[in-house]
């Protein structure tokens, strides 16, 4: 495997590709000790939501860094990592168009070695959500984050709020661990229909790409009738009411949580941020989605 590769650029400089670590800091290291750097994470297979991100650190940052690494510590053992689309030639051409510096696209054994003898017991925020519906899922997000951060040692890094449970727990491992940087979360990115980008949403049939719009629809029904609804009881009858008009649909959860503290709410009217989340399952595809309710 070469230390690194370079693509032509669309501009007047290179992009440069880095399977290997050592390569890779040996780059980092060159860069200017002053320079806003930032990093966008990525598991590959690039859509118009990563590419959002990539867009807004190339606009606010001297360097742009974009690691693409398959992730197998976040996934569970019947989820879909080996099934999990790749296609990385695709994914350079992209970048390199977008005007990315510096590409981190390491192997499994590049980043683990070894069997891991660390785990993160993340409290109260991974209790719900994705944390609950996947066991370990937010250990290996975790994980792989802190292992980019230390190795790619950003100013500034880039996440979408698809995955807004993952976003406050990464505000709080940055405040928590002290990494000297500072988390900037993005705008869900969505298809015309309002249906959120993912690289998942390739898995759908036609009837599942259709009923795949529940979770778009249901929140979007929520926000607009918010004042109507007194209890959380209220919105959780409300979206099972729509289940019947997605057949293909199976529900993994509803909640309805503080959108800072990541806590149930008891009360909707108080003043307090409340943000609605949804995961569904269409055949063997997850989705997932989520909108604040209160403004």
């Amino acid at each position: 495997m070469p230390e690194f590769s370079a693509f032509r650029a669309s501009n007047s400089f290179f992009m440069q590709v880095f399977p290997r670590i050592s390569a890779f800091r040996a780059a980092r290291k060159k860069l200017p000790a002053d320079a806003r750097i930032g990093l966008v994470p990525t598991m590959g297979a690039l859509h118009r939501g990563h590419a959002s991100l990539v867009k807004k650190s190339v606009a606010e940052n001297d360097f742009t860094i974009v690691s693409i690494f398959v992730n197998p510590t976040q996934f569970g053992p019947n989820e879909d990592f080996e099934q999990y689309p790749r296609d990385l030639d695709k994914d350079l051409a992209l970048l390199d168009e977008l005007g990315v510096d510096m590409v981190f696209t390491p192997s499994t054994t590049e980043i683990y070695p070894e069997t891991s003898h660390f785990y993160f017991e993340i409290h109260q925020l991974a209790d719900r959500l994705c944390g609950r519906s996947r066991p370990g899922h937010m250990n290996g997000v975790v994980q792989v984050v802190s292992i980019l951060f230390h190795l790619c040692e950003p100013t500034h890094a880039y996440f979408g709020l698809k995955d807004y449970q993952q976003c406050r727990i990464i505000e709080h491992l940055i405040r928590e661990l002290h990494f000297p940087l500072k988390l900037v979360p993005c705008s869900i990115v969505r298809e015309a229909d309002g249906l959120a980008f993912s690289s998942r949403n390739v898995y759908l049939s036609a009837g599942q790409r259709r009923d795949a719009l529940f979770l778009y629809h249901t929140l979007r029904q929520l926000k607009k009738n918010f004042a109507q609804f007194q209890t959380v009881d209220e919105l959780q009858a409300f979206v099972q009411a729509q289940l019947p008009r997605y057949p293909l649909v199976k529900l993994d959860y509803f909640e309805v949580l503080h959108g800072k503290t990541l806590q149930p709410l008891t009360e909707l009217h108080n003043g307090e941020h409340v943000h609605a989340f949804l995961a569904a399952f269409l055949g063997q595809t997850r989705l997932i989605d989520n909108m604040r309710l209160d403004k």
